[in-house]
């Protein structure tokens, strides 16, 4: 089945006349970024098939939950859209007890878009070739292994947690500001793992600087095919993507977020997009109404809740 091909009934949805005017997309990150980037290639085509203009508005800072919170303040009238990933809605809600808004009653889900898996990356120097190698040299050398991270709470470090916690190895945890200052470290051995994405981690990988062990993601990943996934490798449900999805305020009319919900799923299908999204190492979400997302991010949530209460995990 095609992105969102047969998820709505046609009656209802063309009740409404949405967009008669410029519809505003909040980015909740920087311009440039991926969810920037993400966001002006799905709406382009949205705009392009609509026949209205969607003005995509990057509203950065507090690790997106400012952008979330101008958004959840908005009319729900279908004129103002939220652009975000998981960090906003399934992590950030655990890590920042007062957030002006809550995730799950302030918004209303319309459409997971697109995820990003990540690679499990190695030093070179450490003698493991696999994932059941690296588990059996982390059980033997209790504490000597290190992971880095892109900062404190980030999905960088819940990976690693995650993947601690699921071993029973014992790591440390070693933050930096953004994966690609940790690559050095990586390199030279001082840090031996990093979960990062895949479009800039690769690299690394086919230069013969860094070794790849497995993606994150459930199934294969089309970016680099003969990597198992951690699940393939003795780690049984281990499942971990940054997400893209939409959301309208709370309250908006079940006509609207089917229409809105269309929009996006078509656009979705467009070859262009689905060519610029695999560039920027994302692959489309399988087809799901707004109910099957909101209950994605719930489960979601949950395991991140979980890893972040037994790590005692903080922002700072």
């Amino acid at each position: 089945m095609a992105w969102g091909t047969g998820v709505w009934a046609t009656g209802a949805w063309a009740q409404t006349a949405w967009p008669e005017r410029p519809v505003r997309v909040i980015v909740p990150f920087p311009a440039s970024g991926a969810t920037d980037l993400v966001a002006r290639v799905i709406t382009q085509r949205v705009a392009q098939d609509l026949g209205q203009q969607m003005v995509v508005e990057n509203r950065p800072g507090a690790g997106g939950t400012r952008g979330a919170a101008e958004a959840a303040r908005a009319r729900a009238d279908g004129y103002t859209l939220l652009l975000t990933t998981s960090s906003t809605h399934a992590i950030s809600p655990h890590l920042m007890p007062r957030l002006a808004y809550d995730a799950g009653q302030d918004f209303t889900p319309v459409a997971h878009l697109a995820d990003a898996p990540s690679v499990l990356l190695v030093t070179p120097s450490l003698p493991v070739q696999s994932m059941a190698e690296l588990i059996a040299y982390g059980k033997a050398h209790p504490g000597r292994l290190n992971y880095a991270s892109s900062g404190n709470g980030t999905i960088v470090h819940l990976n690693g947690a995650a993947f601690a916690a699921q071993t029973g190895m014992e790591m440390t945890h070693v933050p930096y500001k953004g994966t690609a200052l940790a690559i050095p470290d990586l390199v030279s051995g001082q840090v031996h793992l990093l979960f990062d994405a895949l479009p800039t981690g690769m690299p690394h990988v086919r230069s013969g600087r860094l070794r790849a062990l497995a993606v994150t993601s459930p199934k294969r990943s089309a970016l680099a095919p003969e990597l198992p996934t951690l699940a393939e490798s003795g780690l049984p449900g281990y499942s971990s993507v940054t997400w893209f999805g939409l959301y309208l305020p709370a309250g908006a009319a079940p006509a609207l977020v089917e229409r809105v919900h269309r929009a996006f799923a078509q656009a979705m299908q467009a070859p262009d997009v689905l060519a610029h999204l695999a560039k920027l190492g994302l692959e489309p979400a399988a087809p799901a109404t707004p109910a099957q997302f909101a209950a994605m991010v719930q489960a979601d949530s949950e395991r991140w809740a979980g890893v972040i209460r037994q790590y005692r995990i903080t922002p700072e």
